[in-house]
């Protein structure tokens, strides 16, 4: 049986309830994403780059230690936007608004990137939008950091099971029958196609993660299923969640995560 899904509207607004216990407890992004930014698509000293849905800046941080200048972004939650402002000194161009409502200068940037945000984003216009704002032989990279989706059996999401089973889902599931949203390529190519965009590749990176019990709550915590509950089922959920990492993982979570990754250019 398929969960309820709930709408992108509300999912844009709620990791800025705390942004704080976001940015130390998700674990970032594989360091292999930014190779591919580099080698493939032409990340360096003095690139511009537009960064859709920058939550609290952990991608942010890594452009712009890797020569993005300009860096653009645009994130619609005003706290996250209000977090990764300060947090950032100003580095960034920061536009409050979502990509579908966003104003953005036509054949100006060499890169656009979404690090884990663009199933918050109607994929059509938002796709037309990022294509329109790149300059010709521009690229667009979208990944998403994924947690026990792949072909071996998670631990600790078996653990977990019976905790989440009645939740509603984030557009991250993907649709009905399908793979979850990141992992579905064949969706996700054929968005980009349709766009307009040429050289499309894929990619899928496994790399490892661990957390201690308070870790873990607090990663689970930032999971937009979890995050939109009423606080007395919140808490009991990730107060489950923690018993179990203590008791039956001994304080020590271990996890496979996998990143998905797709790069397109726009043709020159």
């Amino acid at each position: 049986m398929s969960r309820s899904r709930f709408a992108r509207s509300e999912g844009r607004r709620l990791f800025g309830s705390d942004p704080a216990v976001y940015d130390s407890a998700r674990p970032g992004h594989a360091t292999r994403v930014y190779e591919v930014l580099v080698e493939r698509c032409g990340l360096g000293p003095g690139a511009s780059v537009l960064e859709i849905g920058p939550g609290t800046g952990q991608a942010t941080r890594r452009l712009l230690d890797l020569g993005a200048n300009p860096l653009v972004a645009i994130e619609p939650d005003p706290a996250l936007a209000t977090y990764l402002d300060e947090s950032l000194g100003g580095r960034v161009e920061l536009h409050v608004v979502a990509l579908e409502d966003a104003r953005l200068p036509a054949q100006t940037f060499d890169l656009a990137v979404a690090a884990s945000s663009f199933h918050w984003v109607e994929e059509e216009s938002g796709l037309a939008r990022i294509f329109a704002a790149l300059r010709p032989g521009g690229w667009f990279a979208m990944w998403w950091t994924l947690f026990g989706d792949g072909e071996e059996p998670d631990a600790f999401i078996t653990a977990t099971s019976l905790l989440l089973e009645d939740l509603h889902s984030s557009p991250s599931a993907g649709d009905v029958g399908r793979p979850s949203h990141a992992r579905d390529s064949e969706a996700r190519f054929a968005a980009l196609a349709t766009t307009g965009f040429q050289e499309i590749g894929y990619e899928l990176v496994r790399w490892q993660a661990s957390w201690d019990t308070s870790g873990i709550r607090a990663l689970y915590s930032t999971f937009s299923p979890i995050a939109r509950l009423e606080e007395e089922h919140r808490t009991a959920i990730l107060d489950g969640v923690a018993r179990i990492a203590e008791e039956e993982f001994g304080d020590r979570v271990e996890r496979t995560l996998l990143t998905a990754t797709y790069t397109a250019r726009r043709p020159q």
